[in-house]
């Protein structure tokens, strides 16, 4: 089973997302309901190993948060240029929950990951460069921002590729601590 953790987004904000999906040849849009924020991705696992994972997740404490995005950017140069993407404002809530889902993948046999963390919600991928088209796109929504959302669990999601693109499946819920204090 392919898996990977994610935050999963409010549907009002994942409809705002979708509504940049355009304006970029080249670029294949994320569809709406599989925008998300990536934690960690864990690839190809068997059962036993999914288990671990789950039983480990399941352990984590962690106080909710609120999380805004804000900048459009994107991942690669020229011919390597690979993904479009929202960032995310700085969270020191976010890199510790981040953090302890680490800790607790590598608790459950899996290898560290080797990227450094970079929060962001991947809003297409490039089939081919779209010149000096992007620079303009970026220019358009340079002033992208979003108002602050409550994150309240994370969810370890299935994933299956298909010929129309991957289908995300949530196969366990995490739900995070109740935050009084307005943790950001």
């Amino acid at each position: 089973m392919r898996l990977f953790i994610a935050i999963a987004l409010p549907e009002d904000l994942r409809a705002r997302l979708a509504a940049l999906g355009n304006g970029l040849p080249g670029a294949r849009w994320v569809s709406e309901e599989n925008l998300h924020l990536s934690l960690r991705f864990l690839g190809e696992l068997d059962g036993g190993e999914a288990a671990d994972v789950d039983a480990a997740l399941a352990g984590l404490r962690v106080s909710g948060f609120e999380l805004g995005l804000e900048g459009i950017s994107h991942f690669g140069e020229g011919r390597n240029l690979r993904a479009l993407w929202a960032g995310v404002r700085p969270s020191p809530a976010l890199m510790r929950l981040q953090a302890k889902i680490e800790q607790a993948v590598i608790r459950a046999g899996q290898p560290p990951e080797k990227r450094k963390f970079k929060p962001h919600v991947t809003l297409a991928r490039f089939k081919s460069n779209p010149g000096s088209r992007l620079q303009t796109y970026l220019a358009e929504h340079a002033l992208f921002r979003t108002e602050p959302f409550p994150v309240d669990g994370f969810t370890l999601y299935s994933s299956v590729l298909s010929a129309s693109g991957a289908i995300y499946r949530p196969e366990a819920e995490y739900p995070l601590e109740p935050n009084e204090a307005g943790a950001r």
